[in-house]
């Protein structure tokens, strides 16, 4: 049945509100749909324009108490009430909103819009470098693809123009004197909310102060602020939480982030899955899975993606001359330990683990899955070593299971593999500056440096042996899964599903934030914006949304192109021995690499590991105690998986020598 439109209130239903304590400064402006039943309006001043939709059922509030929806022990200036909606003991007042059906508003100082307020959208979060110059605009949908060519393409400063003007008209659409509060949403115990814009579904209880910004709930994924949080110029993404006395400053956080535990951050911005504890955050850009979950943990001026933050993690942008003006680069998947620190400005490879204090502004990027150890006042790089690592896998298996976004409107496109083009490109070049540094330095040497950090000689032999087993064992992984996914019984056929179909990805890689994709790509995302054929936030959406889709195929080809590479030959010239070769190769390399990772694992259960237990005993109780608790490695989840895995491959590399034996 369609719901009947408010109606002026009449003389006896105000006789009625009067007796029930209510009041208004004109009860000609106040609207109220049937049906009528005045014991559901109690002690409510009404001003301005108020339009109040039929209110008919029960509210369940905490603890299985039931109360009629209605409005109560309140004052409302300029509001629009939804179907069933649940107001009571409002300390001031609520002022300039739209409030949808089944919301419930119980025990708040102040709700209000003093307009004309955009709610967050278009606030600059200061990010990467203090003292500016890489301001991020920030917006309802921002991703962090978007925000990264803000921050770090300011050589291109058409692009930015465009991208801003694009924002500002946006920023425009949602500006508005009213304030909006979605279906279903909570409002309980909270203090003071000004100029801010509310979501379906969202859960605010607690609060104490939010100040000019948008939660941007939903019904899939809805938000969550809790206790004692105060942020000023923000915005809150799907699935996002924020609570347990967090406090924030001109920050955009992203879907499915949670910050809690006292966290604090000013002028950062944070996309999908990151969390925050207990630690603090100045200009950060901190792309998906950014994690810090201990006190002392400051993250400053860096830009950051899949980074865990260790227990007293800090860094440094002030030399104390001219300001804080330096940043620093952490790229994807690296780890600091407790009490690292880092000398800004800096720049750290893909999945590094670094390890004590460094002060020698180091550059690493061309040295991923490293270990950067400090060793009497040095940065020692052990390069590579971090691919036989069993965390290094854990990390890149955990990351897409632990995707808490349930939103089916997604932001931010992730590209979670560990071996990827980006990556693997990485390692060659770090194979090749290894030789190099080897070739340069003379056979006697023992010690090389290179970009402030120290390597010794042992560590680049293992280093480029690591590389180039690493870039082995992922051209395999391509190849054989392409070989599993394609039909063909002759060398005709092979040769023809060999073929790339797209020349885009042969090229250098880069990582956007969390999506990985061609450098030729980006700059002619970044010609099209300047040039004005990309004219709206929907259509750059579109065009990395289109980056995302195909990057396999753009995969394909880079790895196509490193075998013609590393063959000698076109794809068209291949034969069935040269895929052998390569099939060899790879499952050398996947040996290799997976009986170090196990060996790694099986660490974990050593006598050094059973320290601690079986504390009343000797040591068939610390046995005992130890195995009750961790088991074994013959049980172990994932040391059984990997085992598993590994056999697997090897089957599938006999079976595909034997076909292409055939041909």
């Amino acid at each position: 049945m369609a719901e009947i439109a408010a109606q002026a209130v009449t003389d006896k239903q105000i006789a009625e509100l009067t007796a029930n304590g209510c009041t208004a400064e004109d009860w000609s402006c106040v609207r109220i749909a049937p049906p009528f039943d005045a014991e559901r309006f109690r002690n409510v001043h009404f001003s301005g324009t108020i339009t109040v939709c039929s209110q008919t059922n029960g509210v369940s509030l905490f603890g299985g108490l039931t109360k009629k929806t209605g409005l109560y022990n309140s004052s409302l200036h300029n509001c629009t009430i939804g179907k069933d909606v649940y107001i009571n003991n409002v300390e001031n007042y609520i002022a300039n909103f739209d409030i949808r059906d089944r919301v419930v508003i119980d025990h708040v100082a102040l709700l209000a819009v003093d307009g004309p307020a955009s709610f967050g959208n278009g606030t600059e979060a200061r990010v990467i470098s203090e003292v500016g110059g890489r301001e991020i605009p920030i917006f309802d949908r921002l991703s962090s693809h978007v925000a990264y060519i803000l921050a770090l393409y300011r050589h291109r400063p058409g692009v930015i123009e465009k991208l801003k003007a694009m924002i500002a008209q946006y920023v425009a659409s949602v500006t508005s004197k009213t304030g909006f509060i979605g279906t279903g949403t909570t409002i309980r115990n909270c203090k003071t909310i000004r100029n801010v814009k509310i979501g379906p579904a969202a859960m605010l209880e607690g609060v104490s102060l939010l100040e000019n910004g948008s939660i941007n709930s939903s019904v899939e994924d809805p938000c969550t602020v809790g206790t004692n949080v105060i942020a000023r110029n923000f915005i809150f993404c799907s699935g996002s939480t924020v609570t347990d006395g967090t406090i924030l400053s001109r920050c955009f956080i992203g879907q499915g982030t949670h910050l809690a535990k006292h966290y604090s951050a000013e002028n950062s911005v944070y996309f999908a899955n990151c969390g925050g504890y207990h630690g603090e955050a100045c200009s950060v850009f901190a792309g998906p899975y950014t994690v810090t979950h201990h006190k002392s943990t400051l993250l400053i001026a860096g830009l950051y993606s899949f980074l865990n933050a260790g227990s007293g993690s800090n860094q440094s942008n002030h030399m104390y001359k001219l300001g804080p003006v330096h940043q620093g680069v952490v790229e994807r998947g690296s780890k600091t330990t407790s009490d690292s620190y880092m000398l800004w400005p800096a720049r750290v490879g893909p999945y590094t683990l670094v390890m004590g204090r460094h002060y020698g502004n180091s550059d690493t990027s061309d040295l991923p899955f490293s270990y950067l150890i400090e060793h009497e006042d040095e940065s020692v790089c052990i390069p590579g070593v971090n691919l036989r690592s069993v965390g290094t896998v854990r990390d890149a298996r955990k990351w897409p299971l632990r995707d808490r976004r349930k939103d089916p409107d997604r932001l931010d496109y992730i590209i979670f593999n560990l071996l990827t083009p980006y990556t693997v490109q990485k390692m060659c070049n770090g194979a090749a500056l290894l030789e190099e540094l080897k070739q340069t330095s003379g056979p006697t040497s023992q010690h090389f440096y290179f970009h402030g950090v120290k390597i010794k000689k042992t560590s680049l032999e293992k280093g480029i042996r690591f590389y180039r087993m690493g870039a082995r064992r992922y051209l395999g992984n391509v190849l054989v899964k392409h070989l599993r996914e394609n039909h063909f019984s002759n060398i005709a056929q092979l040769q023809k599903s060999l073929s790339v179909v797209d020349e885009n990805g042969c090229g250098p890689w880069l990582d956007l934030a969390g999506l990985l994709t061609t450098e030729q790509n980006i700059h002619t995302l970044l010609d099209e914006l300047e040039t004005g054929k990309l004219t709206s936030l929907e259509m750059v959406a579109e065009r990395i949304a289109d980056f995302y889709e195909h990057f396999e195929q753009y995969q394909w080809t880079w790895v196509m192109y490193a075998l013609e590479k590393y063959l000698g030959k076109t794809v068209d010239q291949f034969m069935p021995a040269d895929i052998i070769q390569i099939i060899r190769e790879w499952i050398e390399a996947v040996e290799w690499l997976d009986k170090l990772r196990l060996s790694d694992a099986r660490k974990e259960f050593g006598d050094t590991s059973r320290i601690g237990f079986g504390v009343d005993g000797g040591p068939e109780q610390r046995d005992a105690d130890f195995f009750a608790i961790r088991g074994c490695p013959e049980t172990n989840d994932f040391i059984v998986a990997l085992e598993q895995r590994l056999e697997a491959k090897k089957n599938t590399a006999a079976e595909l020598i034997e076909k292409l034996q055939s041909l």
